[in-house]
């Protein structure tokens, strides 16, 4: 039988890729291009829909050439993102405004104005808490600061949801992605009226909902034209990001993990329901009559790439007067990583809390700050990095014990991610929580969304028949004794640490705020929760 291709694209926090899979699992081809993420002022993040589609145009043509396959050869095509991304369209269909991405935090006064006056009720019927990182609370933002642009909101899209659409021309979305608005009865599986009525949004603007894997429509021909897919190409829906991520690496039952390394870290476990607390995140699985649990760092490959590009300059990882040129990105990472490989477990006592952009699970406190604590003139740059392995570790180790707290544990996960590709950082990972990591060939959400595609186009006869033909793991790392219990204590003191500087950091943040000139525009004083449109 002749070999079958699907394809997946997905929108990642700084580039979107599209990766081309043969039926049996292998990678035949993939093409990437990096995304601009726009701050016009802090704790802002927004990206250009348009560049999404450009960026679709540039990488299908490149993936398809390097599978060295004709258009005509893809069975079905799908698409993932991160949640929680709204793109607005008004009335003759053309966007807003740019896209508020998941990890901006504009909206911090308006979640916490909504927990505080409906935090119960959002809970019970949104199964989440109500959070900056949400749509609900970024539209009741812009409801007050640029009202005539919610005026205008005629349809609602989520991220891959509106990049799908400029395929078929279709407007759906899938339960994972409703349930990331908050704008969701997750268990009626239905938008909440009562939840739309608290930010003044007519339930109207909100799309049908249909499964990850229902085909959604073919692409048109003048798409075709455009982007190099062929006309009439089957495109399945989809799904977030972190849902196509865990089928994809393998954790298609109850009881799997996956553990996250990227631009945030993340741990999420599949469970038969959702376990709604006011610590972690929960949404429906890909995989049918699943959920899956998930608690989140803010800044993990972020934090890192922080490191790299703030203090280590190519001259301060050896590349002496020849410059930026001597020495590219991923050449500093290596070095990088080597010299934390060659530092003692524990950094010689420096502990790294990655709050870089405020912390979401377990304390959900976007004026957190990043702290190095510890520093002596013992520790070299070595012992920097590798506190921050640790530190992002010990952050995850926050998330576990908060997911053990709603009853929910695991032995081992599977570990994907762009930190995934350090052994060293794998094995911390395994040693600080203690469990067995699994890495397995491929962890890219462009993979998963590829199976999904498969399984939409009957490729698979299901969701984990196409999981246990395609996914393999390639290594395993297992906790080592001694420096299991040196990571309990250091985890001790990271904990006690974080809890005790809160008041600090809040401090820091006000006293840092009054010497600024930024700030986001004047709010509307006359727009309010449960507002009549």
């Amino acid at each position: 039988m002749d070999t079958q291709y699907l394809m997946g694209i997905d929108i990642g926090a700084g580039s979107l890729k599209t990766m081309i899979v043969a039926d049996g699992g292998r990678v035949a081809g993939a093409a990437s291009v990096d995304l601009v993420t726009r701050t016009p002022h802090p704790g802002w993040s927004e990206q250009d829909p348009q560049d999404w589609w450009q960026a679709v145009c540039a990488t299908v043509p490149r993936a398809l050439a390097e599978a060295g396959i004709a258009a005509d050869r893809i069975a079905a095509v799908a698409f993932s993102a991160g949640a929680h991304t709204p793109v607005l369209e008004d009335r003759d269909g053309r966007v807003i405004r740019p896209a508020i991405l998941w990890s901006d935090s504009r909206s911090a006064v308006e979640a916490s104005e909504l927990q505080q006056r409906y935090g119960d009720e959002i809970l019970a019927i949104a199964c989440n808490r109500a959070a900056p990182t949400w749509t609900q609370p970024q539209l009741l933002w812009l409801a007050r600061h640029e009202p005539e642009a919610f005026g205008r909101i005629h349809r609602l899209y989520v991220a891959k949801d509106w990049l799908r659409s400029r395929l078929t021309g279709t407007w759906e979305t899938d339960p994972t992605e409703a349930v990331g608005t908050l704008l969701y009865d997750g268990r009626a599986d239905a938008w909440s009226e009562r939840l739309c009525a608290m930010i003044g949004l007519d339930p109207r603007t909100l799309p049908p909902i249909v499964k990850p894997t229902d085909v959604v429509g073919r692409v048109t021909a003048r798409a075709a034209a455009v982007c190099g897919l062929a006309a009439g190409t089957p495109v399945v829906c989809g799904s977030s990001d972190t849902s196509v991520e865990a089928f994809g690496a393998g954790a298609s039952d109850v009881g799997l993990g996956t553990v996250k390394l990227a631009t945030a870290a993340a741990i999420s476990i599949v469970a038969t329901a959702p376990r709604p607390s006011a610590t972690v995140i929960n949404y429906p699985f890909c995989v049918p009559g699943l959920w899956y649990t998930i608690g989140a760092t803010n800044s993990c490959a972020s934090a890192h790439r922080w490191l790299r590009d703030t203090f280590f300059t190519p001259d301060a990882a050896g590349a002496g007067s020849a410059g930026p040129a001597a020495i590219d990105g991923a050449a500093l990472f290596g070095r990088m990583d080597a010299a934390a490989a060659g530092a003692e477990a524990g950094a010689r006592g420096l502990i790294f809390h990655p709050y870089l952009q405020g912390e979401r699970t377990p304390y959900w406190d976007p004026k957190l700050r990043a702290s190095f604590i510890g520093l002596t003139f013992a520790h070299q740059p070595a012992h920097v990095v590798r506190a921050l392995y640790e530190g992002i570790a010990c952050s995850l180790r926050d998330v576990l014990e908060a997911l053990r707290a709603q009853g929910l544990d695991m032995r081992e996960a599977r570990i994907i991610g762009g930190g995934a590709r350090s052994a060293t950082w794998r094995q911390i990972v395994a040693d600080v929580l203690d469990i067995g990591i699994l890495m397995p060939e491929v962890t890219d959400a462009s993979f998963g969304a590829a199976l999904i595609a498969g399984v939409g186009a009957g490729v698979f006869a299901d969701e984990r028949s196409a999981a246990q033909q395609t996914v393999r793991i390639v290594a395993r790392h297992e906790p080592e004794a001694t420096r299991r219990a040196l990571y309990a204590d250091l985890y001790g003191i990271y904990r006690d640490a974080a809890r005790q500087l809160v008041d600090v950091h809040h401090r820091l943040g006000a006293l840092a705020a009054a010497g600024t000139s930024s700030a986001p525009p004047p709010a509307n004083p006359s727009c309010a929760p449960e507002a009549a449109r």
